[in-house]
């Protein structure tokens, strides 16, 4: 299938930045919409090499973008059910600390063609295991996304507090600080790339207050801010963070992260479900972003994320799925399912609209990670990182709104997903990878960490 020009006809178009098209075209060329508009396309703008594409019967949407994932987890699913963040933790560390490069290749390829499925183009990865001598994991995940095709960004993790430290890590997959500086910052100028179109970008990403030195918190701040790159980490996830907090450092997980450096437009955190009115104040101030992850949030029991409020405050948030351990083959298009469900438990019927639950997975998710001037809406000169959702099938074909069908019901199939107008699904299925050769990859990497575990 040509990727150089792409038609779509006849389809109900979502742009999600304030206009939608009942029945619409897009037309793209060389990676970027060249046109979004009512009825047919025009004639005299379609390229003669188009591939056309019969969009009647379904929505299309921008492509997805996840905010937040551990796809090393695809291999440590189903276990510890019934634990808290901190017992969930402390037991799969015990498996975790195995990983090498061939696992997260294996697990990046089954957890990225996953989530494509689910509509996702572009997907934030935090990766904080780098155990020694056991490979290039960054390299091994940049080579997996591409061959998957989805953009990755890659936020590269560390941790440099072990268990001997106080920290909830065995010490077997800390880091010290300068390795831990020196891996990121390898990662930084050996695979980002800061373009447009880029297909990896590199974030700055100490995992979380309790297995990182303040040392490492200050630092990666200023390591990222002179390369030019994000900064990434967990916060204010779970009411033992905020009592373990409070006791070692005499203040809240955001007062925490501002004395570091770590609040700013540049910046984003992972979950932030226990926030009081001030820690969204000075949040929203400093233009600081959110990855909401409803799905795991409840599957540990942590807690709802306070979207509504978030929202309101003009706080950029964006949907992700978390680790597949801590929320099992969660597809992303269902996490504005769950959003919605979640806030509305919370506040109300009116506390989230179906079209703010797609501008989460969308635009404001491309926000988050500082890219939406090229994604997260279908706008002329944007990327071509289009999904196209059958809504014309049992069940959602009573429902007359294609949006409503799409967020209220059951994720609706994807027939077609396109990044920078490549087709990465056609007709239901991969066109990079194969569905059978992610899941037996995924497996690959399951049967060898338990196994480890089991000797």
């Amino acid at each position: 299938m040509s990727t150089h020009a792409l038609v779509i006809e006849g389809a109900h178009i979502a742009t999600v930045d304030g206009a939608e098209h009942p029945d619409g075209h897009i037309i793209a060329r060389d990676g970027v919409i060249t046109a979004v508009g009512d009825g047919p396309a025009p004639a005299h703008l379609v390229p003669a090499d188009a591939t056309r594409i019969d969009g009647r019967g379904h929505l299309a949407t921008p492509g997805l973008v996840n905010t937040h994932n551990h796809l090393y987890q695809w291999a440590t699913q189903g276990l510890f059910t019934d634990g808290t963040l901190f017992e969930w933790l402390v037991g799969s560390y015990e498996i975790w600390h195995r990983l090498d490069a061939e696992i997260v290749a294996d697990t990046t390829t089954a957890g990225l063609a996953h989530l494509a499925l689910s509509g996702c183009t572009t997907a934030s990865d935090h990766h904080y295991i780098h155990p020694a001598g056991r490979g290039d994991i960054v390299d091994a995940q940049v080579g997996a996304a591409l061959a998957v095709g989805v953009r990755l960004d890659l936020a590269r993790g560390s941790m440099d507090r072990g268990h001997s430290q106080g920290g909830l890590p065995p010490d077997s997959v800390v880091e010290t600080l300068d390795g831990a500086l020196a891996g990121t910052a390898d990662a930084i100028d050996t695979h980002h790339d800061p373009s447009a179109a880029s297909m990896t970008r590199i974030a700055v990403a100490p995992c979380s207050p309790f297995s990182v030195s303040r040392d490492l918190m200050v630092q990666a701040a200023h390591l990222a801010r002179d390369k030019g790159v994000r900064l990434h980490t967990h916060l204010a996830e779970t009411l033992d963070e905020e009592r373990q907090c409070r006791s070692e450092f005499g203040c809240t997980p955001v007062e925490y992260a501002e004395k570091l450096g770590w609040l700013g437009p540049d910046v984003w955190f992972a979950h932030a479900v226990h926030l009081s009115d001030e820690a969204i104040d000075r949040i929203a101030a400093t233009g600081t972003g959110i990855a909401h992850c409803p799905t795991s949030n409840a599957r540990l029991g942590a807690g709802i994320c306070r979207t509504t409020e978030l929202l309101a405050a003009g706080v950029p948030v964006g949907l992700g799925v978390d680790g597949p351990a801590s929320s099992e083959l969660t597809p992303l298009a269902g996490e504005m399912h769950q959003a919605l469900l979640m806030a509305r438990a919370r506040k109300g019927p009116q506390a989230l609209t179906a079209r703010q639950a797609l501008h989460m997975a969308t635009l404001g998710g491309a926000r988050v990670l500082g890219r939406d001037t090229e994604l997260g809406s279908l706008t002329v000169g944007k990327l071509a990182d289009i999904a196209l959702w059958r809504v014309d099938g049992f069940g959602h074909d009573v429902i007359d709104d294609p949006v409503i069908a799409a967020v209220f019901g059951p994720t609706p199939p994807l027939t077609h997903l396109w990044v920078g107008a490549r087709p990465v699904v056609a007709d239901g299925d991969l066109t990079t990878v194969t569905r059978d050769t992610a899941a037996a990859r995924g497996r690959n990497a399951h049967k060898r960490l338990t196994q480890e575990v089991n000797r």
